[in-house]
């Protein structure tokens, strides 16, 4: 539970420093470009997939990966790390709201309690965080925008393919569904390639390969082990280290200026994750 977290936590600064030198579209399909032919190769023996499962896959691919990383990429580019690392750690929250719609669960009274001081902290987050001391420190409203963009499709993600897993299996799942993501964003890195500079430098291109290899691929295999180990709830808890070691990146490479109203901010996030995500969920097995 905290090498994923350090590993998950770690993704966002990670992301930061790529995209210093290839825009977003771009970073995202090389991202995937190394993490697709390495996860076919791991789910080579489950790829079978039922032809009714074929819609629905292409859907969670173009909603999670494309949308959800994509917007993750515009977001991160536009934000300070820090700001990006709290707001990316508000996606149970949406998951528990997302959840209530799609399983017409009733959020209790703890709950919502929970999910209006983690956006009130969101708030803070965003004001408080500071003009940052250079381009890439800076947090901007469009930036906030795309985080939380990305934030709700990712939860959109693990609702959905929760329910398509169960049915149809995990691997074949994931496997196909990040596929479908790379070949849908492709095209939109070409065009963003003809129209703005690219350079690859070896900070970019480890960023790509940790972000591909480690926290997409191995990631994921190792939230699959932990889920079979302990509980769901007790593995879940991984989101409330992620930030501590995202936002400690951050501040260490970048040199993020955390103000006291930053502080409040991302006290109200965690403590409302923590009541948000508290009592019986619909969705124990998505992290």
């Amino acid at each position: 539970m905290f090498l994923l977290a350090l590993m998950w936590g770690l993704s966002i600064p990670i992301t930061k420093l790529g995209l210093g030198s290839i825009p977003p579209m771009t970073f995202t399909a090389l991202r995937f470009l190394i993490a697709v032919p390495l996860f076919m190769f791991l789910a080579r023996r489950e790829l079978r997939v039922s032809r009714k499962a074929i819609p629905s896959i292409i859907s969670l691919g173009v909603m999670g990966i494309t949308l959800g990383n994509v917007a993750q990429s515009f977001g991160v580019q536009g934000t300070s790390a820090s700001v990006a690392t709290i707001l990316s750690a508000t996606i149970p929250i949406f998951m528990v709201i997302l959840a209530a719609i799609r399983f017409k669960q009733s959020v209790n009274p703890v709950q919502w309690s929970g999910l209006v001081a983690a956006f009130f902290g969101i708030a803070l987050v965003a004001v408080g965080s500071g003009s940052g001391v250079d381009d890439m420190s800076k947090t901007t409203f469009a930036g906030v925008v795309w985080m939380l963009i990305s934030a709700i499709g990712i939860a959109c993600y693990y609702i959905w393919s929760a329910e398509l897993a169960e049915k149809y299996g995990l691997m074949p799942v994931a496997a196909w569904n990040m596929l479908v993501g790379l070949l849908t964003v492709l095209p939109m890195a070409g065009w963003e390639m003809t129209r703005y500079p690219i350079e690859i430098t070896v900070e970019a291109l480890a960023a790509i390969a940790y972000l591909g290899v480690m926290v997409t691929v191995v990631g994921l295999i190792l939230w699959l082990y932990l889920l079979k180990v302990v509980p769901a709830r007790v593995a879940a808890s991984v989101q409330y280290l992620q930030p501590v070691f995202g936002i400690t990146a951050s501040a260490f490479l970048f040199g993020d200026k955390l103000g006291l109203m930053f502080a409040v901010g991302v006290a109200l996030v965690l403590a409302g994750l923590g009541l948000a995500a508290s009592g019986k969920r619909a969705n124990s097995s998505s992290p």
